[in-house]
């Protein structure tokens, strides 16, 4: 299979980094000096599970992709507007699309357009739906410098079809990811799983901007985690009145992230970055959700606010 990252950055630059070590038929798109980089010096991983150096195809122009097989949407949520046109002439019928961004997935409802996640409905104009393989991202990757990725910890990405159904495209990209060295489950239940995800999401990730703590940090805050417990609440009531009954329980979600420890958040390395957040994919559009379904969120509605207007300062600060 040809697979195309469009978006090698941290996390698209890291899965691309890894098939190319495992000899895979990989093209990774990116631009500036994150491009010049590579082209110059290929593409170094510093990881957890020891260091390397690939030199996989490079563009900067997606009209030099060629055909491919899959796309992988390595941008971060609120990047996809400006890519998604680009990527609609590369989409053919059997193009497998397939997403690693936070939040709430544009293509979630096919009834619903949610304007925080895809505004104008770009998106879901340039990517059909019946392309879309879902994802979910379980590791931590830094864009440490051009040219450069480190590898935290972590090495796992759920695959799903967003109907729940079990298929060979599903199975075809999951052993392309294996061969790499990830860990990638298929799942029936990815909306589940995505879910699960967001209660997380919603709660930490704002948060964690606002305080610059770690998961664990927060955790172990009386008075954060109660504003912690008081978001997985809304989020968990949410989606039962979408229909879903969350696998785990809100004190399960926090004992797990309390295991991963002294880990900053994405949402807060953007902010340290000088990075815009993705805090509409993330919140906003579950409060965009929450005031359709008529669902009570002041907790969600208060981080997000402040989190909103934080990401606006520290833009215009840079």
């Amino acid at each position: 299979m040809r697979f195309l990252i469009a978006g090698a950055g941290a996390i698209g630059g890291y899965i691309g980094a890894r098939m190319a070590l495992a000899g895979a038929d990989v093209t990774l798109f990116a631009r500036g000096a994150h491009l010049e980089a590579m082209r110059e010096r290929g593409l170094r991983v510093l990881s957890v599970d020891g260091d390397f150096v690939v030199h996989p195809r490079v563009i900067g122009d997606l009209d030099d992709a060629g055909e491919q097989d899959v796309i992988l949407l390595g941008v971060k949520a609120h990047g996809l507007t400006a890519l998604a046109p680009r990527l609609k002439p590369l989409i053919r019928p059997d193009t497998i699309v397939v997403g690693t961004q936070n939040g709430v997935p544009w293509w979630y409802f096919p009834e619903m357009h949610l304007e925080r996640v895809d505004p104008g409905g770009v998106i879901a104009a340039s990517i059909p739906r019946q392309n879309v393989l879902a994802s979910i991202v379980y590791f931590s990757t830094d864009l440490v410098e051009p040219g450069v990725i480190r590898h935290n910890e972590g090495n796992r990405i759920s695959l799903g079809e967003p109907d729940g159904s079990r298929t060979d495209r599903a199975r075809r990209v999951a052993e392309a990811l294996i061969k790499s060295g990830l860990r990638a489950p298929v799942t029936a239940r990815i909306r589940h799983e995505i879910w699960v995800k967001i209660m997380g999401n919603v709660a930490f990730n704002p948060l964690s901007a606002l305080t610059r703590a770690t998961l664990v940090e927060m955790i172990r805050d009386p008075e954060v985690n109660l504003v912690i417990r008081g978001i997985m609440s809304e989020v968990e009531a949410l989606a039962a009145k979408l229909g879903l009954e969350l696998p785990v329980s809100i004190e399960q979600r926090i004992a797990g992230a309390e295991k991963v420890g002294a880990h900053k958040t994405s949402m807060l390395q953007d902010l340290e970055a000088g990075r815009p957040m993705e805090i509409e994919a993330i919140a906003g559009a579950v409060l965009e959700l929450g005031e359709r379904m008529e669902v009570p969120m002041p907790y969600t509605r208060t981080v997000y606010a402040s989190t909103r207007l934080l990401d606006q300062i520290s833009r215009k600060a840079g």
